[in-house]
């Protein structure tokens, strides 16, 4: 993160934030890869400053990628207002974004995931701008959600024959890798519902406010996509132990509920739309967020990913259980053996 000095320096000159000082800054604790957060004393606004890592891309495209996000989300009520875009310069190579500060706290699972499912229901109902005035947010409209989840997790497969990890976790997900190509060449575009998706909806994203309710805060991911994977990833286990402040682990029961109360917030239209999707969306993130757990576990082998404190120790430990052969074993196991919930679903 810089430092505060140089903080201030940009800081100063912009109007809302003109009278703050170095004490003002509070940085907040480091939750993902991707970003820094800084708390504004006195000025309810949060300063998002993005991390130099080796997926950023050029920084002030991802900036103006995700102001967008925050515009396009903002109507839903359940995202962060965007205040100022602070673009890249000497004093701040990569920028940042001046964005709400959510009062509140990280979510108590399995007690809050009904308010997420709320939440990202209100996301999802927003109304779709015309193919057009999409960008410069991704669309997958085109070739579909599941051709363009498809096409992440193939950017992450070589990372596969680099990654020091058991026989077994390999070859289950070369499996895992073939039935969703077979899968991505039978499903149509056109039938695959299209909503604004958070994408990286683990339950650690969000702020329960103190009216109870839920607040996605990171929007790096927002695109045009399924709202079948927002749902997916706010209850896999892989993402309901990823964040050090929401560890769970889900029943049965309580996906099923988080499952019936989204359906029944979009209206029974939208739900049987989107039900046919609902279980490979399941297989399809699971997949797309595991290879993304090689990605990750190779870049720090190589030490091209530095973590440090906590946060290297919990995603050492995080990396050891989901590419462990038991635990894949385990998840799989509910599309394999159908020992999961969405049989139920609608019922």
């Amino acid at each position: 993160m810089p430092e505060p000095n140089r903080l201030i320096e940009v800081l100063q000159t912009f109007p809302d934030t003109r009278h703050l000082r170095a004490g003002d800054l509070i940085p907040l604790r480091v939750k993902g890869v991707n970003h820094d957060h800084v708390r504004l004393r006195g000025a309810g606004l949060v300063l998002r400053l993005p991390r130099r890592t080796p997926w950023l891309g050029d920084p002030a495209a991802q900036l103006a990628l995700e102001a967008a996000a925050f515009r396009r989300a903002e109507p839903s009520g359940v995202t962060p207002r965007l205040l100022r875009t602070i673009e890249p310069s000497p004093a701040l190579p990569l920028g940042g974004l001046l964005v709400e500060d959510i009062e509140g706290g990280p979510p108590n699972l399995p007690s809050d995931l009904l308010a997420i499912a709320h939440a990202l229901a209100r996301l999802h109902k927003l109304p779709l701008p015309s193919v057009p005035g999409r960008p410069p947010l991704p669309d997958h409209s085109v070739i579909g959600p599941v051709a363009a989840t498809l096409e992440i997790i193939e950017r992450q497969r070589p990372f596969l024959t680099q990654i020091h990890c058991a026989p077994e976790t390999i070859a289950a997900l070369e499996q895992e890798y073939a039935w969703a190509r077979r899968y991505a060449a039978d499903a149509r575009p056109e039938t695959q519902p299209i909503a604004l998706v958070g994408t990286d909806t683990h339950p650690g994203n969000f702020i329960l406010r103190p009216s109870g309710g839920a607040v996605l805060v990171d929007l790096e991911r927002v695109c045009y996509g399924s709202p079948a994977i927002d749902l997916a990833h706010a209850t896999l286990s892989t993402s309901t132990h990823w964040d050090l402040e929401v560890q769970a682990e889900l029943s049965q029961e309580d996906v099923l509920a988080f499952y019936q109360t989204y359906l029944e917030a979009i209206g029974p239209r939208a739900s049987a739309t989107l039900a046919p999707w609902l279980l490979p969306a399941r297989r399809l993130t699971w997949l797309r967020t595991t290879m993304w757990a090689v990605r990750l576990g190779v870049l720090i082998e190589e030490k091209a990913l530095e973590l440090s404190g906590m946060l290297a120790a919990h995603t050492r430990a995080w990396l050891d259980r989901f590419l462990s052969p038991a635990e894949i074993a385990r998840v799989r196991a509910e599309w394999l053996e159908g020992t999961g919930v969405m049989i139920r679903v609608g019922s």
